[in-house]
């Protein structure tokens, strides 16, 4: 191999690392509410910093509300969650940091931002959700279907996140691959296989 085929293949694989680098970085976040905009609370205590490692889907287990923008939807899970309260099954829930997911998705398929991804979020079953990314839609998945407009911004995001933090397909799972729950919901995890095939 002369010197100038040499140099040519070095110019090559820089050229696709280039590529590649740029294609990476270019994956840029869906259009996502912030904290500021819908005039989140402060976190409550102290939180649990994490590395995020996978992407945890849920669903909120309640009747979807078109009738109410996003940003009430938000406040009122943030209250709910900053303080002691029962849950549907009676179960009592004590007052967490902050929502426990770091993203919802509501009904028109707007994305909101719950707590900060850089603390691990809460739960109200048995595993440990850190490093879990968690995603919360709008809805009761055993009986409802999600939205179009759910689906498109559920690709967007875990695209965007499995980009950004580096998890591979076979981490994008369902709040029931790890605990005893009926959460995210049948019709919601129909969509799975396709969201892996969009990470790769």
């Amino acid at each position: 191999m002369n010197r100038m085929t040499r140099r040519t293949i070095q110019l090559l694989v820089l050229a696709s690392a280039f590529v590649i680098a740029v294609s990476v970085s270019a994956q840029q976040a869906p259009p996502i509410i912030s904290r500021t905009d819908w005039k989140a609370n402060k976190p409550v205590g102290e939180g649990k910093k994490h590395k995020i490692e996978y992407i945890t889907i849920h669903h909120t287990a309640t009747k979807m509300r078109p009738d109410l923008p996003i940003e009430i939807k938000l406040k009122n899970l943030q209250a709910f969650s900053q303080r002691d309260d029962k849950l549907a099954s009676g179960k009592l829930k004590p007052a967490w940091f902050d929502i426990p997911y770091h993203y919802y998705i509501s009904v028109d398929g707007k994305i909101g931002e719950g707590r900060e991804i850089e603390y691990a979020g809460d739960t109200n079953t048995e595993y440990d959700p850190t490093g879990h990314a968690l995603i919360v839609l709008e809805g009761s998945f055993g009986s409802d279907q999600p939205t179009e407009a759910q689906i498109e911004s559920l690709e967007a995001m875990v695209k965007w996140l499995a980009t950004k933090y580096k998890v591979d397909a076979h981490r994008i799972k369902g709040h029931r691959d790890y605990a005893e729950t009926g959460c995210p919901g049948g019709n919601l995890e129909k969509l799975f296989p396709e969201l892996r095939k969009i990470v790769g």
